[in-house]
């Protein structure tokens, strides 16, 4: 069987086109095609033909793309990444549509590039590098603060932000934690959970890992950012929608927040992933955020690890072998029409 890929960076096609080529049980070959574009409306033609195929994070799989694939003869679609609120689920369903997603992978490379971008921004890393590429060594506006000894505050204690939380404690920082319950593991490191509005008042370093749902979206929103001491440190390396970017511009445009550091974006869909130094950027929000030498924006590449990536594609082999052999898994959104 092909299988068409969408959205495939190009480190990550030679693991994806190895793990498809002999599926688990070994009776069989399966081919992948792999495609730079990501899936959408437009691009959902190019899938007519195929059974099954892979989509990455940045697909937008509504309804017009998702009824385009099914009329292409597309039945399974099984989505590289843990988050699924690209996708509307109950029109696949209604579609008789199979969708799964890989539910877990490295926790460990998401928690650690939220700290290099706490480091990075705390430490005015990017400015000195800038300068010493031009062989400026002066340290005026480079002084940083120790972690050790900070209030850190975490805003979802799953996997992710449980080893951020470990991180954190072998810092020796004070930790605050907020969720929908309560993480052991957290517990014995000694956080402490506390309402939201508590934890954004105390924190001098706050880092998210909650999942973008209705209930979260603008979660740091201009009420939230002024609870903040005027001198925190903001890291976001789940969803761009936690936090209302427009809100964020206007804190920093006021003097506040000490540093941002940002793997996700709101509007990330069509400039992440893609090579926008040659065209005019159109966002202005994005554009000015930018502009700030205390922000960091890096281009949703907090799980991209040798690990982590080979774990998303082992599953994702996983999912479409189950899916094919007429079951499903943990990682099911979708289950195959009986």
């Amino acid at each position: 069987m092909e299988i068409l890929a969408y959205g495939v960076q190009t480190d990550e096609r030679p693991l994806l086109e190895a793990a498809f080529g002999e599926n688990e049980t070994g009776s069989g070959r399966h081919r992948v095609r792999c495609l730079e574009v990501f899936l959408n409306a437009d691009t959902a033609p190019l899938a007519h033909g195929h059974e099954v195929i892979s989509t990455s994070v940045n697909a937008r799989l509504d309804e017009p793309a998702l009824r385009e694939l099914a009329a292409g003869g597309t039945r399974m679609i099984a989505q590289r990444s843990t988050g699924f609120n690209n996708i509307d689920l109950d029109v696949a369903a209604s579609l008789g549509l199979t969708i799964a997603r890989v539910s877990y992978y490295s926790p460990y490379s998401v928690a650690e590039f939220a700290w290099t971008l706490a480091l990075a921004v705390g430490r005015r890393v990017i400015r000195a590098a800038n300068r010493t590429r031009e062989f400026d060594f002066r340290l005026d506006g480079l002084m940083g603060r120790d972690v050790h000894g900070q209030t850190v505050g975490v805003v979802g204690t799953g996997k992710i932000g449980e080893c951020f939380s470990r991180i954190a404690h072998g810092f020796g920082t004070r930790l605050l934690g907020w969720d929908i319950a309560e993480n052991p593991e957290c517990l014995a490191l000694g956080m402490r959970y506390v309402p939201l509005d508590q934890l954004l008042a105390e924190s001098d370093l706050i880092s998210l890992h909650v999942p973008l749902l209705p209930d979260t979206h603008h979660l740091i929103d201009a009420d939230a950012l002024a609870r903040m001491k005027a001198d925190a440190v903001l890291v976001n390396s789940s969803r761009g929608g936690l936090v209302d970017t427009g809100a964020l511009v206007e804190a920093l445009r006021a003097g506040r927040l000490g540093g941002v550091g940002l793997d996700v974006y709101e509007e990330e869909t069509g400039l992440f992933f893609f090579d926008k130094s040659l065209e005019t950027v159109t966002d202005d929000v994005l554009a000015r955020l930018m502009t700030f030498p205390k922000v960091l924006v890096t281009s949703h590449q907090a799980y991209f690890t040798a690990e982590a990536v080979g774990q998303i594609i082992a599953t994702t082999v996983r999912n479409v072998e189950d899916y094919l052999a007429g079951r499903g898994n943990e990682n099911t959104l979708v289950p195959r029409p009986s």
